[in-house]
């Protein structure tokens, strides 16, 4: 009998969209997939090797002999071996044997498995997703959302951090996620969560980002199944998921793609194009179709199979420069002789094309730390296609303030209000992310100066200042809690501090910062546009204290923000207003409830005729120490903070 059947799932239209580098599905033609075929259940695997000699399945089925299961490579120059191997279901470990035309016998793991073994051990497993998924409700409302303004508060995890157990030796599964995440997320009001890379990887220590299977969810934490439960659990929870997804680079483990046929397949051969200095890492080739339609599948994959709300794409600015993190004579110009990587440009515009046209109502968000022009506007008006980028400048300007003595802030106050600069020049999530809390760093909270209770109300002021400044926003955990030491993978955060009021503040703070966003128009309508934001005043450096009003569509739907950098109390501080009329001020981080101390203004204050910063009304406030409060006129004041 035949061990090896040639079959195969590509049609004459794959071939074609596959010879037109257009094939953005290949996750469904290539790979494992089990099915019966005469009679008989087996698995039909299908891997891309154009250099290679022979190309064999090994596995657990068949005792890991290279020369037993020899796939069939297919006539049409396509360099894809294929064939349908009885017997190997769902659950069996294997590997390609591949010859190499230099005599090599290389064992690669699939670059479409859907599933692998627990690392150290490298076998891919042949796996069938048959979770029934219940988020058609959370589907639906995804899309009947397209095109309209929406918020954006957004926790970032790495869920092999976030709590461990059984003594703090062990992450939790993603079931026990789906309970303990979920509900804590929802409890805090965050609209959606990220993941640091959920992709399988071997290394731990990584956080994610070296990546050696792109199409399954890392086997540390359960079954694809239990993935995609929880993925379901936070939609009908009301909560977006996010995966930061890394089509950048990728690591040189031996079972992984670099050197996959013994040639540099998914990679540049030139190590001045296909080596990045920063992580050790091979980059992607942008310029080969066939690695294009590899990492956009991968894109599509998790928004598809996965439900995934949004990509929000790593290193951005490592792909568009040639010359990053590298010296003169360590990398080769463009064809026009500049640093600018014409193919990653390319690739990127047409992930971002495919990805919304076929998902039209998923968010991709660019990491990228330049003034790249463009990023998140629409392709056909010369940008990148982005709907968001992270606003590192933001988030630089803003640390690197609030870690000054407040004496010394008048002389630094531009640094605070240089991103409302250019605040509207691309559509910004604000990100105080994993990267700020490692390596030195220190936590959010120790970097704030000050006694104890002034770090608190520092923090809390900042988180205020953050939630109020145009854009969205992204927080790492345990910054909503006032974390004290630096994030570590090897240890869960500390849950432990939560027992104490100060942090327990803190936390308060940044759910009601979340509620009160959720359902504050004007926070969130236009908060990518200028027209949702107008400056009071940003030139009372003496006092160290921004003023400014967030805007809505309606007319009438405004909020007033006033931040006070200083720990000292300001009474009878006066600014404009944009109409006559009582206020209210509805959010004080400086509450007693928060840890503050209390300070604020409990009684509606009546606008005065008198002029203050070209308006014809104001009100003068008490202005707490270290603390952003806000105000709404009256009769628009929203259903209390809960």
């Amino acid at each position: 009998m035949t061990k090896v059947k040639p079959y195969s799932l590509l049609t004459d239209f794959d071939m074609n969209l596959i010879k037109a580098g257009k094939h953005f599905r290949l996750y469904k033609k290539l790979g494992s997939h089990t099915m019966e075929l005469d009679g008989e259940w087996g698995t039909l695997f299908a891997v891309w090797a154009p250099t290679a000699r022979e190309v064999s399945v090994i596995g657990n089925f068949n005792f890991w002999d290279e020369k037993s299961h020899h796939l069939f490579m297919r006539p049409d120059g396509s360099g894809i071996w294929e064939g349908f191997i009885a017997g190997a279901g769902k659950g069996t470990l294997y590997k390609y044997s591949i010859l190499a035309v230099d005599g090599r016998r290389l064992a690669k793991g699939d670059p479409f498995a859907r599933f692998w073994e627990i690392p150290p051990n490298t076998a891919s497993i042949v796996w069938d997703l048959t979770h029934e998924w219940k988020d058609q409700k959370w589907m639906d409302q995804r899309k009947n959302g397209i095109g309209k303004a929406k918020p954006y508060s957004v926790y970032e995890v790495h869920i092999g951090s976030w709590k461990k157990i059984r003594g703090g030796f062990n992450s939790l599964s993603y079931r026990e996620l789906a309970d303990e995440l979920v509900s804590y997320v929802k409890e805090l009001e965050f609209t959606h969560v990220e993941f640091l890379p959920i992709m399988e990887h071997p290394y731990f220590p990584s956080w994610g980002y070296q990546i050696t299977g792109y199409f399954a969810p890392s086997s540390l934490f359960g079954q694809p199944d239990d993935y995609a439960y929880m993925v379901d659990a936070f939609h009908q929870a009301g909560i977006g998921v996010i995966l930061d997804w890394v089509p950048s680079h990728f690591p040189y483990d031996a079972h992984g793609l670099a050197d996959f046929d013994g040639t540099h397949l998914y990679d540049h051969a030139d190590p001045k194009k296909g080596f990045h200095p920063d992580w050790k890492s091979a980059i992607f080739n942008f310029d080969r179709w066939e690695v294009r339609s590899f990492l956009i599948s991968n894109a599509l994959f998790w928004l598809d199979e996965y439900h995934a709300d949004g990509l929000r794409v790593d290193a951005v600015a490592s792909m568009l420069y040639l010359d990053y993190s590298r010296e003169d004579g360590e990398w080769i110009p463009n064809k026009f002789g500049g640093n600018e990587n014409l193919e990653a440009i390319s690739f990127l515009k047409e992930f971002n094309e495919t990805t919304h046209r076929e998902f039209p109502d998923v968010v991709t968000i660019a990491e990228e730390s330049t003034a790249w022009p463009g990023v998140s506007k629409p392709i056909e008006e010369g940008g990148l296609g982005f709907d968001q980028k992270w606003m590192m400048g933001w988030m630089h300007d803003t640390l690197e303030y609030m870690k000054m003595d407040p004496y010394f802030r008048k002389h630094h106050h531009h640094e605070l209000t240089f991103s409302l600069v250019y605040a509207f020049s691309e559509k910004f999530m604000l990100p105080l992310s994993h990267d700020e809390v490692v390596h030195g760093k220190g936590t959010l909270l120790t970097r704030m100066p000050g006694d104890e209770a002034q770090k608190f109300a520092g923090l809390r002021l900042m988180f205020g200042y953050m939630w109020t400044h145009p854009g969205s926003q992204l927080l790492f955990m345990g910054g909503e809690f006032g974390q004290t030491t630096e994030w570590n993978i090897e240890r869960g955060l500390e849950w432990q501090l939560i027992q104490h009021k100060v942090h327990k503040g803190v936390q308060l703070w940044v759910k009601d910062l979340n509620y009160y966003y959720k359902n504050s128009k004007a926070l969130f309508e236009k908060q990518f546009e200028k027209e949702g934001f107008e400056w009071i005043d940003h030139a009372d450096y003496s006092n160290s204290v921004l003023t400014y009003i967030r805007r809505g569509k309606a007319k009438n739907d405004v909020v007033l923000v006033a931040c006070n950098f200083t720990p000292v109390t300001r009474e009878n501080y006066r600014f404009g207003v944009p109409f006559a009329g009582k206020y209210k001020e509805v959010l004080n981080s400086d509450s007693a409830d928060y840890g503050g101390t209390g300070i604020g203004n409990p009684d509606t204050i009546q606008s005065e005729k008198e002029e203050s910063h070209g308006k014809k009304n104001s009100i003068a406030v008490t202005l707490p120490p270290l603390a952003t409060i806000v105000f709404e006129p009256v009769k628009k004041v929203q259903k209390a903070i809960k």
